[in-house]
């Protein structure tokens, strides 16, 4: 996407922010899924994005750098919601565990359920580089940039996720 130089700022934001809503929506969702475990959260946590988005997209220089930018605003908000949920965790009553429903059981083969009961049990980190690179398929550098990290810390934290979600998945 480039810049039109007649457009305003409001027509530059609908063409752009409508063209990334509509093309990488469902990826985003899937994404904050991978995330934060619940349909609902997630496409929640897109729509809050792309809505912050559009308050600030005059601050967004380039805009190039649109899509890592919204996609990063994704994973805070995940952090923030998976925050959030941790506090209000902590003052609630120990709660029975969830029941997967009959169809999320017909839909999930064994094998991808397994794999995603061994993602959950992950550190958040652990579980967003793992998502973020082989889900979304990131590279090491989009990987350094939405994460805010080295691409040297990419590389080791990518290591010992795998690491550790073999070792959940022997186990």
């Amino acid at each position: 996407m480039t810049l039109r130089p007649a457009a305003s700022a409001a027509e530059f934001s609908d063409d752009v922010l409508g063209h990334l809503y509509r093309t990488q929506r469902l990826s985003l969702v899937r994404l904050a899924f991978l995330l934060v475990g619940d349909q609902a959260t997630a496409e929640d946590v897109v729509q809050d994005t792309f809505t912050a988005v559009c308050r600030r997209w005059r601050t967004l220089d380039d805009s190039t750098n649109a899509l890592p930018y919204i996609r990063r605003a994704v994973v805070n908000r995940a952090r923030s919601v998976l925050r959030r949920r941790r506090v209000a965790d902590a003052f609630r009553p120990e709660r029975q565990h969830h029941a997967e429903s009959a169809e999320e059981t017909v839909l999930l083969a064994v094998e991808h359920r397994r794999l995603l009961a061994a993602l959950r049990q992950l550190a958040p980190r652990q579980r967003e580089i793992l998502v973020l690179r082989y889900w979304a398929g990131l590279s090491e550098a989009e990987l350094a940039e939405t994460m805010g990290i080295s691409r040297g810390a990419v590389k080791s934290m990518a290591h010992r996720s795998i690491a550790a979600l073999r070792k959940r998945l022997e186990d």
